[in-house]
């Protein structure tokens, strides 16, 4: 039996009971006007009590958007509470009505506080030494505003975040009369600020409905599949049950042996129907519909929004996409100050963010790269990617990979967290080795130091002293480099036709007659960087392409070659908008002029060259009309494969090889006849031919005549050759570089690029994954 101190508890009831009256008074009249010297202080102080409440939008999901027919649909989802504010029309009114009836019957007239239930309260705390209920529905959503508040609190680090939200939780939610007071002071301020039906639609939007799951729209979906509009009476009931006890009576766990499919969710039931029979006495349903209602069991269909990149994965061929946009935004200061508020920004304020992916391009690269490129290869840790990038504004427009995208610590055969086409920092990746791709940095510098396409440079030059080659960055020492073409080769040859059919040696000549430091940084002022962040660097064999790169930077720079020199960093955020309305500018791409327009003319001039006759890719040549240019590359034993392919409207990068490993994968068979070196070919002429339809190109930026000199024009897009399945038939080219000293490769930044201006997101940096040998 309890022992009541009853004068203890007696004055306790008085004082409450005092206050609750004061209440009713404040409730309804700007002064308080009691009698009593006593009272009037104590009016006197509840007055005193903060009653500005800042009601901000509650927390909410975030929502990724692409492009698909021209529409804008949406692939991903990130919260840390599941809940889509929805207007007091978009509830069905049973939800309304069951919330009331049973939550707080004297809503609607009430001044905000329940006065009755708090008497009630009252003395249930003074008999039993603890703060009670009665709490009204303003009460309630004033709690769970006060509550939301915290959650959204950021500190230094995760432990100080996690310390201010607690300490701001046990203020916002503890059992104390001066808690209750503050609580009842913000409901009176808020029953005058706002109508009963906005309090009521705010309730039923920030309410825990269990788990990660709170509001009405949330709710309906998960548990029902059916927007909080089309609740049947059932269903309102039902969550207007789970709203009293979300952790006990959710019907999300059928397996609960008190509550699960076994026993049809029976707590749920008895509060369900207690819901039911408290409408009925409020006269919101008929006595038809109680029995009706009563007679129905609980059918949950749990309907998850997926959190994270898992649906753009599954539903879009997207996770990696996804996953860029997410690593592009979390270090964008546009969205906070810190990491941790970054997060916050995108966990919790209901963005829509519309992206650069274009879902049709994204659905067909995806096919092309899977149709020569398999999961997984017994023997090789086999990788392949294609990236799409738009010249000019660097918005990325696909983004594949040959495996499944997955975020699990235990990786199935076939899937990886890495992407492969991103840097380090925005896919924990650290690039692959370009091989030849990587010769177009010379042939600008090339051009760019006076010399032409028309100049004859030797190939027979196999072993180059390293006392042979200039380079005002850093010392060069150690012994001879050692260079192989994949092919016998004419002593000599014009550049153009060096450029066309990738011979090592020739660019082997060429760098001897520049300065290897002018090279790399030529390479920087185009936007490359090595994949971990590194500047890249400039000993002689750099010039055949051993830095490695992720598909993305070379994309970036291949496009600003097909933009007059242009070259723009990439982003993949369009536009973002907050619940609110507000919106967000992201920071822009970085535009600079990386070489001169008509250096990069002539570029584009030369590598036309590459897609005919004796071209390395004339085989990817789809034929059509499209001006577009082109460059290969592959390092010793074809271990890592490239393509690239661009005209003004889009550059196009594969990337095929050993993700870790130095597997030769030159008569490595790969999928539909071909090997790991052609499958590339495979791929880039599947996606010119389908990027030339739908997205175009116009006429490349003009070459410079003089820097042309005498060479051959290269032939038209329209002459190309047979597909050579399976077979290495074009003149690639090969180094060899064992003994190679690879220097330290300083990075002086490029120092002349022209910054320029541009709406478009700026990004760049990068952290690991794997290295291979040499370039080709």
């Amino acid at each position: 039996m309890r022992v009541v101190r009853w004068p203890g508890a007696l004055l306790m009831f008085v004082v409450m009971s005092v206050l609750a009256g004061m209440l009713v008074t404040v409730a309804v009249t700007p002064a308080v006007a009691v009698v009593g010297e006593g009272a009037s202080g104590a009016a006197a102080f509840f007055e005193d009590l903060p009653a500005y409440l800042d009601i901000q939008t509650p927390q909410q999901v975030s929502s990724v958007y692409a492009t698909k027919g021209g529409q804008q649909v949406k692939i991903a989802s990130f919260y840390a509470e599941n809940r889509t504010n929805v207007r007091a029309d978009q509830m069905a009114q049973t939800l309304k009505q069951a919330a009331v009836d049973t939550e707080d019957p004297r809503f609607y007239s009430e001044g905000g506080i329940d006065v009755i239930g708090t008497l009630r309260g009252a003395a249930a705390t003074a008999v039993g030494a603890s703060v009670q209920g009665g709490s009204s529905i303003t009460q309630q959503y004033v709690k769970n505003v006060l509550v939301q508040q915290c959650e959204q609190l950021t500190g230094k680090n995760a432990a100080d975040t996690a310390k201010k939200v607690r300490a701001c939780y046990d203020d916002a939610a503890g059992v104390t009369p001066q808690r209750k007071l503050q609580e009842m002071r913000y409901a009176i301020a808020v029953n005058k600020k706002y109508t009963k039906d906005q309090i009521l639609t705010g309730y039923l939007n920030i309410v825990g409905l269990g788990g990660r799951v709170y509001g009405a729209e949330a709710g309906a979906q998960y548990y029902f599949g059916v927007h909080a509009k089309d609740l049947t009476l059932t269903q309102s009931a039902t969550l207007a049950a789970i709203l009293n006890n979300p952790s006990n009576l959710r019907i999300d766990e059928p397996g609960n042996k008190d509550n699960g499919s076994a026993n049809h969710y029976a707590a749920t039931k008895v509060r369900r129907d207690y819901v039911l029979h408290r409408m009925y006495v409020h006269h919101d349903i008929s006595k038809a519909e109680l029995t009706a209602a009563l007679a129905t069991p609980i059918t949950p269909k749990i309907t998850e929004t997926a959190n994270g990149c898992s649906s753009a994965a599954t539903g879009y061929d997207a996770g990696y996409f996804c996953d860029y946009v997410r690593a592009e935004l979390l270090q964008d200061p546009a969205f906070g100050k810190t990491a941790p508020e970054r997060i916050a920004t995108l966990d919790t304020k209901g963005l829509q963010i519309h992206t650069s992916l274009d879902l049709d391009v994204q659905g067909q690269a995806q096919a092309a790269l899977s149709s020569y490129v398999p999961a997984t290869m017994a023997g090789v840790d086999v990788g392949g990617s294609n990236v799409t990038v738009e010249p000019g504004t660097g918005r990325v427009l696909s983004m594949v990979q040959n495996t499944a995208y997955t975020q699990s610590d235990s990786q199935a055969a076939g899937s990886t967290s890495v992407n492969y086409s991103a840097d380090q920092v925005f896919g924990s990746s650290s690039g692959f080795q370009t091989g030849s791709t990587y010769k177009v940095f010379t042939l600008a510098e090339w051009l760019a130091s006076g010399h032409t396409l028309s100049d004859s440079v030797t190939t027979t030059e196999h072993a180059f002293p390293q006392s042979e080659f200039t380079n005002s960055c850093i010392g060069l020492g150690g012994p001879d480099w050692q260079v192989a073409n994949a092919e016998n080769v004419p002593s000599s040859m014009s550049v153009q036709a060096a450029t066309s059919e990738s011979i090592n040696t020739a660019f082997g000549a060429m760098a001897k007659q520049l300065d290897l430091c002018k090279i790399k940084e030529l390479a920087q002022a185009m936007g490359i960087h090595q994949a971990n962040g590194a500047a890249p660097d400039s000993n002689p064999s750099s010039v055949l392409g051993t830095n490695p790169l992720s598909p993305i930077d070379l994309a970036e720079a291949y496009a600003g070659f097909a933009n007059g020199g242009i070259v723009c960093t990439p982003t993949v955020i369009d536009s973002v908008t907050e619940a609110d309305g507000t919106k967000i500018t992201p920071s822009p791409s970085s535009c600079t002029q990386g070489v001169a327009a008509d250096v990069a003319g002539t570029v584009d001039y030369a590598l036309q060259g590459v897609l005919q006759g004796a071209g390395t890719a004339a085989s990817a040549n789809p034929g059509d009309a499209v001006p577009k240019f082109a460059k290969t590359g592959t390092t010793d034993g074809d271990q890592q494969n490239w393509l690239v392919a661009s005209t003004t409207k889009y550059t196009n990068a594969t990337w095929v090889g050993n993700v870790q490993g130095h597997v030769g994968l030159a008569n490595w068979p790969f999928l539909q006849g071909t090997t790991g070196y052609s499958a590339k070919f495979g791929v880039g002429r599947t996606m010119m031919s389908y990027l030339d339809q739908h997205v175009g190109g116009g006429a490349l930026p003009a070459p410079n005549p003089a820097m042309i000199g005498h060479a051959s024009a290269p032939a038209s897009n329209s002459s190309h050759g047979g597909y050579g399945q399976g077979t290495q038939t074009h003149g690639q080219t090969q180094t060899q570089t064992q003994g190679q000293t690879q220097g330290q490769g300083q990075g002086q930044g490029q120092g002349q690029a022209q910054q320029l201006t541009t709406p478009k997101q700026q990004t760049k940096q990068p952290p690991a994954k794997q290295q291979t040998p040499p370039g080709k």
